[in-house]
């Protein structure tokens, strides 16, 4: 694979809104977020996780329990991105395989051994497009974590359509990690149901605590696929009832984790961002989930 002459630089787009726009900031927040207990019934290995990406301030530390998850089973030498897909209309799984990603911590390196290896196992399906990346926050959220947390540990971004190519990339994830003989970990970026009239007014269930436990039985739809490895099932059940805007994220990554010889999902924790800030009557809030494997 031919390599660019100069080597691609993505700059943070939603520094100063989803999270600090400053270091000292970003590190505190983060150790505000990180769970102060130790977390129970873990799997023996982690070889893949799915978090949200909200602000930090409605889903940091729900993400952070999968990153100190990790954390506590070992020192990843690269994390792959399966990244949502809201803002650019890639037809194709579309890697971001060289050069750097800039958070307030500094340079995040792109694993570029990985990423070749990973479009040479999905040839055809995968393509290398870092435009793909431009404006879309759900991987860069995610960044700050992995550099405070493990600070040499390389990333690799990927977007992934929700569609029925999804888990297929991740199993060329998955390929691709198994060919260069690296510890990687695997992490999908979805948010799940996007409930109220903010949210494209879905509100099928009104308002207060029928909403609420309305929007958790359909979160749970999603949450039992994951669990039980269905990766296949993922993109079909969010495109019907819509609770998760990162299908094709979370399926490559069930995909790549089953590929990877994992067996079952743990749930660390389910919330929604009314359980985490309420004001009033429950009428728009996202549900959130940490989920290891």
């Amino acid at each position: 694979m031919m390599r660019r002459c100069a080597m691609p630089v993505r700059r943070p787009v939603v520094a100063g809104q989803f999270y600090p726009a400053d270091r000292a900031g970003c590190i505190r927040m983060i150790e505000q977020c990180l769970p102060r207990e130790p977390l129970s019934d873990l799997p023996e290995r982690i070889v893949a996780g799915v978090v949200p990406h909200a602000g930090w301030v409605y889903s940091g530390p729900t993400a952070a329990k999968v990153f100190a998850a990790v954390r506590e089973r070992g020192e990843p030498e690269t994390f792959v991105l399966c990244s949502a897909m809201h803002r650019w209309g890639a037809t194709r799984p579309a890697v971001f395989a060289e050069g750097a990603w800039i958070t307030p911590l500094g340079e995040a390196e792109i694993d570029a051994d990985l990423a070749q290896a990973v479009l040479e196992e999905g040839r055809g399906l995968l393509i290398d497009a870092p435009e793909a990346h431009e404006g879309e926050h759900s991987a860069e959220v995610q960044v700050p974590f992995i550099q405070h947390l493990f600070p040499q540990a390389r990333i690799l971004p990927i977007v992934v359509p929700p569609d029925d190519q999804a888990v297929a990339a991740g199993e060329a994830v998955a390929r691709g990690i198994a060919r260069v003989g690296e510890d990687v970990v695997v992490i999908g970026s979805s948010d799940l149901t996007h409930y109220g009239a903010m949210y494209y007014g879905f509100a099928p269930a009104g308002t207060g605590e029928r909403a609420l436990e309305w929007a958790r039985a359909n979160d749970a739809r999603v949450i039992d696929l994951m669990l039980r490895m269905r990766a296949e099932e993922i993109v079909p059940e969010a495109a019907v009832h819509h609770n998760a805007c990162g299908g094709g994220a979370i399926a490559a990554t069930v995909g790549a984790a089953r590929a990877l010889g994992a067996s079952k999902g743990v749930l660390l924790e389910y919330t929604t961002s009314y359980h985490v800030m309420p004001r009033g009557p429950a009428t728009d809030f996202v549900g959130y989930a940490a989920v290891v494997f």
